[in-house]
């Protein structure tokens, strides 16, 4: 057996998780959470949400005004903790979530200085979260120095993306010049929830095409086929694809020139709106939390919501045509698992390829369910995605090759 600490870096937030693994297993879900927690709002009132089975156990404030100091207060926390100090003295190893790893990584790898030069170089293309991962690795490599660390990449699942999909049509020496190309992302989550589906309806990854929605804060889809990307709706940063929690995801390139002319801002400036403060926050104000959203009467929720459903149907409308054979679209991510008038209305736009959503499974949705009728043609599934477990398991993987 295993024991690994793995930790998910957000924007502004750390999650953070001990998992036991089988050395021998052969799918993330087989290994064992043993404990759960995020540093959620770091920079600006932090709490330590201790988790179970998803759901919030117990709250407490906590001192974190970055990432550096939110990992400190994780690895404070797992050795106060009465249920984790001793689990904490036999780890493995440790696993950091990274979101981009360019062109150069197809799984997971140790992370030793090379692999660090090379995410440090890609800050650029993921502003809001490399830097962030390469903090969480310098504290780990101050607090447990013993411990081999290893690094799982948000873009590795999609290496396997056709030319066709990953180029942009742009000048092509320009682009290959600058590494400019659809790299997408969580990667993480649309495996475990390809890997998952399979399991449950009894078959092999390989065996399945299916279109994987991993809808959060940040969303994205994936066109899966035969077990592999072949496309996804981020492309070479995490701003591109759906509309997002405060991202405004795809937009007219035009845009940014004309608000830089427009309102006097410079680049940078126009990206920090798009990825700061548009998308359900920028439509709605307020908020950008939907649990929130939907209890507002007001316009403004309204129809941010709806542009929030509509751009998701989009893209799996897009993507069932290019697939062309599709079995199940999956509903992952904390909004695709909690909000069943979300996927009631992506459902309403796909009974054309013979999706019928069975509206009493929808409504009652928990845990991995089908929620479309049993004589669709075209099945629709409530899927719990676990990026922690699927951490564990890659690092373990990468671990093991060493050997």
């Amino acid at each position: 057996m295993a024991i690994a600490l793995v930790f998910n870096p957000g924007s502004n937030s750390l999650k953070f998780e001990l998992v036991e693994l089988d050395s021998e297993q052969g799918f993330a879900g087989e290994a064992n959470k043993l404990a759960s927690a995020v540093l959620d709002g770091i920079g600006k009132d932090t709490k330590l949400l201790v988790m179970k089975d998803g759901k919030t156990v117990s709250s407490e404030k906590a001192d974190a005004a970055d990432m550096t100091a939110g990992t400190h207060a994780a690895v404070e926390w797992l050795r106060k903790s009465a249920e984790t100090s001793d689990v904490l003295q036999r780890l493995s190893f440790a696993g950091v979530r990274v979101v981009h790893g360019g062109p150069d990584f197809a799984a997971a790898a140790r992370a030793t200085p090379e692999v660090r030069q090379k995410i440090e170089a890609l800050e650029d293309l993921a502003p809001l979260h490399n830097q962030g991962s390469l903090n969480v690795l310098d504290v780990v490599a101050k607090e447990m120095p013993d411990v081999p660390a290893f690094v799982t990449f948000d873009t590795a699942f999609h290496r396997s993306l056709p030319e066709k999909a990953w180029r942009y049509p742009i000048e092509r020496e320009t682009a290959d010049r600058h590494g400019v190309r659809k790299y997408g992302f969580h990667g993480v989550s649309h495996r475990y929830m390809l890997e998952l589906y399979a399991r449950t309806v009894g078959k092999r990854s390989e065996e399945c095409t299916v279109v994987a929605l991993h809808l959060e804060s940040g969303a994205s889809a994936c066109a899966i086929q035969r077990g592999r990307s072949v496309d996804t709706t981020m492309g070479l940063t995490p701003l591109e694809g759906l509309m997002m929690g405060s991202r405004s995801g795809s937009v007219d390139p035009a845009i940014v020139p004309y608000l830089m002319r427009k309102e006097n801002k410079t680049a940078d400036d126009i990206l920090r709106l798009l990825n700061k403060r548009s998308g359900l926050l920028g439509v709605a104000g307020g908020t950008l939390d939907t649990r929130e959203l939907v209890k507002r009467d007001d316009d403004a929720a309204k129809l941010a919501l709806s542009m929030f459903s509509y751009r998701v149907r989009l893209a799996v409308g897009a993507y069932l045509a290019a697939l062309g054979d599709a079995e199940a679209v999956l509903f992952g991510g904390g909004i695709g698992e909690d909000s069943p008038w979300l996927r009631e209305d992506v459902c309403a736009g796909l009974t054309g390829w013979g999706l019928q959503l069975d509206p009493e499974a929808n409504k009652s949705a928990e845990g991995m369910v089908r929620i479309s009728a049993e004589q669709s043609r075209l099945h629709a599934w409530a899927v719990p995605t676990d990026e922690g477990l699927q951490m564990a398991h890659e690092c373990l993987q990468a671990m093991s090759a060493e050997r």
